[in-house]
């Protein structure tokens, strides 16, 4: 009977193992499978991108179309760079973050302090909304807002606008849920000393919570930064650097979309989009970090 009880159990305990391994085996390979579409793209961008890739490609400004099909025609590297496509989005950038970190880090206070509140609970709702309207939508918004009545024209303010609107709710999202992170505890101490509420909030909850709020922002960055339906709608694009905010700029999603439709420039769209999706993944590598940090 014991004999028997331990072939059983060795059968049993085989079939475990067999499965262990099976289960292990497909998910290992549908990981493999989810993460080949990245791989061959990073890899494709990379192989058609890194020639065009110089000092000149990041300080000149965009060729014209004769220089490029001059320089198809011979075979050379294509003149000109993105430089103006690079200021351009670094310039609407900084704007989009001006605007939308404060609000942003203020409406998530709000909410955590308000929960469950009627006022804080509408602005929680139209905070997820937000997140899934269309990017072209917002661009519109901008437009018929900032274009139509502020900047009587296409501007970096305007695009500046619709990226910011876009940034809000990752913004509002990740600042209440670093907030609900934070012990409850170090609020009490810090208003049982007899510290002003606003310096509860500034001296303690922000910097406690600094490493979450960063990594809420750096994503939301990331998100903005190959928009290009807004900017069609706002910035509209130029092709010298340009740092007036009233009026038209470029960014390098719009060039890389100006590029589409010039079959002499094909050669850019590689390098652009390289140089594009290197950034995104710094943004993108750093906030795991800080997030990692934050757990």
């Amino acid at each position: 009977m014991n004999a028997l009880q331990a072939t059983t159990y060795q059968d049993k305990s085989s079939g475990r193992i067999w499965k262990d391994k099976f289960i292990q085996g497909l998910v290992i390979f549908l990981s493999v499978v989810t993460i080949s579409p990245i791989a061959l793209i990073i890899y494709k961008l990379f192989v058609e991108g890194y020639k065009q890739i110089s000092l000149g490609f990041i300080i000149e400004n965009t060729p014209d179309t004769f220089a490029a099909m001059t320089a198809v025609a011979n075979d050379e590297r294509i003149p000109g760079g993105i430089a103006n496509g690079l200021v351009g989005t670094l310039l609407m950038i900084v704007l989009a973050s001006a605007i939308a970190i404060p609000v942003g880090v203020l409406t998530g206070i709000y909410l955590y302090e308000n929960q469950g509140k009627m006022m804080a609970n509408l602005i929680r709702n139209i905070s997820d909304i937000l997140q899934g309207v269309p990017s072209i939508v917002l661009g519109l918004i901008s437009y018929l807002w900032i274009v139509k009545h502020v900047t009587m024209g296409f501007s970096a303010l305007a695009g500046s606008v619709s990226l910011a609107i876009m940034m809000l709710p990752m913004i509002v999202r990740s600042t209440e849920e670093t907030l609900k992170m934070i012990p409850i505890t170090l609020k009490e101490a810090a208003l049982a000393l007899g510290a002003p509420y606003y310096k509860v909030i500034l001296k303690v909850l922000i910097p406690t919570g600094y490493s979450g709020l960063l990594t809420g922002i750096l994503l939301g960055i990331s998100r903005i930064l190959g928009e290009t339906a807004p900017l069609m709608l706002t910035a509209l694009g130029s092709s010298t650097i340009n740092l007036d905010v009233t009026k038209p700029t470029s960014a390098v999603p719009l060039l890389i979309w100006e590029f589409y439709n010039d079959p002499n420039m094909i050669g850019l769209i590689w390098s652009s989009s390289l140089l594009l999706m290197a950034f995104v993944l710094t943004l993108n590598i750093v906030s795991k970090q800080f997030a990692a940090k934050r757990r």
